[in-house]
């Protein structure tokens, strides 16, 4: 156990388990704020002022549920970062943009910084610490 400490805090370390804590905490994020979308239903119709959408914002509590969930457990992490693509682009370009960098809520840094780390799982996948990888390296190879 210590020698798994020392490796993870040294430099170059354990690489794998930084992505794949980078990956899970992004997924627990994303599900809070799902929770949060689902306690709280009118957040984000004050947000764009306009509750004809409430439709579309269900989609959004429940991609980022969902979504998180596959995230934070490295299952088809690839769909799950996909699925909340849309919403998070809107989200970064259309709403939070307008707001500008540097206000007080940083709705905009931590928007961009949620779409960025979103591209990265699509592009990269779940690493090899997650369900994926254990999935794959249990199907039988022809």
């Amino acid at each position: 156990m210590a020698s798994t400490l020392s490796n993870l805090f040294s430099p170059g370390g354990n690489k794998d388990m930084a992505y794949a804590l980078i990956r899970m905490f992004l997924g627990a994020a994303l599900i809070v704020r799902g929770l949060f979308l689902v306690l709280n239903p009118d957040a984000l119709t004050n947000i764009v002022d306009d509750s004809s959408l409430n439709m579309y914002f269900s989609w959004i509590a429940i991609s980022h549920l969902l979504g998180g969930l596959m995230l934070l457990l490295g299952l088809l992490t690839r769909l799950g970062a996909l699925i909340q693509l849309p919403e998070v682009v809107y989200a970064v370009f259309f709403i939070h943009a307008k707001q500008g960098l540097m206000m007080g809520g940083q709705s905009f840094e931590l928007a961009t910084m949620t779409l960025f780390l979103l591209l990265i799982l699509l592009i990269y996948g779940s690493g090899p610490m997650s369900l994926d990888a254990k999935l794959r390296s249990t199907v039988p190879k022809e």
